[in-house]
């Protein structure tokens, strides 16, 4: 099994265009840049799978850049998650 990637939280799983809050971000209505990085996951309902997720940087209302890593999980539903050092 591989392990998984420290340092990063879960901010919400969501269907596919569903608005969700990541550090004052809604993705879907910004650009995602690729950073070129991936992290492993562990499935927030099933902890014993893993899931490979790219990281993205995104520009936020206000300037500020976002880090977080997305992608899908199963059936449209999608994960966010945002290095543990980004304020909620």
């Amino acid at each position: 099994m591989n392990r998984v990637t420290p340092g990063w939280r879960l901010v919400g799983v969501v269907g596919e265009g569903t608005p969700v809050d990541v550090v004052g971000l809604n993705p879907w209505t910004a650009r995602w840049e690729p950073t070129l990085q991936r992290i492993t996951v562990a499935h927030p309902s099933h902890p014993e799978q893993r899931h490979a997720l790219d990281v993205w940087h995104a520009a936020a209302p206000g300037g500020h850049v976002v880090t977080f890593a997305a992608g899908g999980l199963s059936n449209g539903a999608w994960a966010f998650f945002v290095p543990v050092t980004s304020r909620t």
